[in-house]
């Protein structure tokens, strides 16, 4: 039965609640920063870590399928050597702090690719505004994991450029339609709530076709951080060709601890689909628990957001069913504070430029 609600459990909902505004107006600001033709051909870096290089990957998950854009996303300091000034660079970094970031910040500029930062303020919006790079603002005060559609909409709107055609309209409907599942994946007794109810205490693992990769890491990740228990995902097809054996030599008696959920989606490859529905009954024979989410729509952007919006929902009511709060994320923060990064490699000095106002704010009313 759920206990109590954590302190935090209110705030995390609303915060949750607002994905459909934020990725609206990340998409509005991004559009407004946009690299020179979009950068529509070019290769793109976006560097981040945690919940901010999520908010990329999962961007991926249309630029990759629909657009002319080569979007790479890298989870640390060290570029490319191919980087030069042919490519383009997005700094994902929610707090404008994080000591990746900014080293690859500067590797960047060493290289002459142009540069586009997504933050809330810190050291990268200040280096930022200083050497004249455009800066998407996001919304202050909240934890990364929680601005991911202000960060998702942003590299989409930065990115817009390189589509057939805009995805201002497409982004609207599927904001509206997002709003209305939100409502019920937060239902007592809705869908997200059931499935917790049905992984319980089992070891949750996420699988997904590869196109939709990005949202199964993202469901473990909130799991991970919002109610604070290890979780883990997979793709497929890639998983038949390793972690099948794993699976299949799973004794039952261990088989019990696990958890499997499969998220589908109407445009996945039918091989897939298929090979996937081989999986659930080899991890039934085995004594898994299993469940299969579906993502209805056909519109892959819709797909994602209604994801996001069910992984979300289910994350904060496994935290619910411990009583955890899903605010804090204390080991992060001790490990941050008792890090120590080397100092950035030789390279030469920055210059610093008169400040001009590049940074576009994502405005909270929208």
């Amino acid at each position: 039965m759920p206990v109590a609600a954590a302190p935090g459990a209110v705030r995390m909902q609303a915060l949750a609640a607002d994905l459909p505004n934020g990725l609206l107006a990340g998409f509005r600001a991004g559009r407004e920063l946009a690299f020179p033709n979009g950068g529509a051909t070019a290769r793109v870096y976006a560097v981040g870590m945690g919940g901010s290089a999520i908010a990329a990957d999962l961007a991926r998950t249309v630029v990759d399928a629909e657009s002319r854009i080569a979007l790479s996303v890298l989870r640390g300091p060290e570029l490319p050597r191919c980087l030069d000034e042919r490519s383009r660079v997005v700094l994902v970094s929610y707090s404008g702090d994080t000591w990746e970031a900014l080293r690859a910040y500067d590797a960047a500029g060493r290289a002459g690719a142009p540069r586009v930062a997504i933050t809330s303020g810190g050291e990268l919006a200040e280096r930022a505004e200083t050497d004249d790079v455009p800066v998407l603002r996001v919304p202050p005060g909240m934890p990364p994991r929680a601005a991911v559609g202000h960060m998702l909409g942003g590299v989409l709107g930065l990115l817009d450029a390189g589509f057939p055609e805009s995805n201002e309209g497409r982004v609207d409907r599927a904001a509206e339609r997002t709003r209305t599942l939100i409502g019920r994946y937060a239902a007592s007794r809705g869908p997200a709530r059931l499935l917790a109810e049905r992984i319980g205490n089992r070891f949750p693992f996420f699988v997904a076709e590869s196109g939709f990769a990005p949202l199964a890491r993202r469901w473990a990740t909130q799991v991970e951080e919002n109610a604070k228990r290890i979780a883990a995902y997979d793709e497929a097809p890639e998983l038949f060709h390793n972690a099948l054996v794993g699976w299949d030599a799973l004794p039952r008696a261990e088989a019990a601890r696990y958890a499997v959920v499969q998220l589908h989606w109407s445009g996945d490859d039918p091989t897939v689909r298929t090979n996937l529905r081989r999986l659930e009954r080899l991890l039934a024979g085995r004594g898994v628990r299993t469940a299969e989410v579906r993502l209805a729509p056909e519109d892959r952007l819709e797909a994602l957001l209604d994801g996001l919006a069910f992984g979300d929902q289910l994350s904060l009511a496994l935290a619910e069913r411990r009583g955890i709060d899903p605010v804090p994320v204390a080991a992060i923060d001790r490990m941050r504070a008792a890090s120590s990064p080397a100092p950035d490699p030789p390279g030469p000095t920055r210059r610093a430029r008169p400040r001009r106002k590049r940074s576009r704010p994502i405005s909270k009313g929208i």
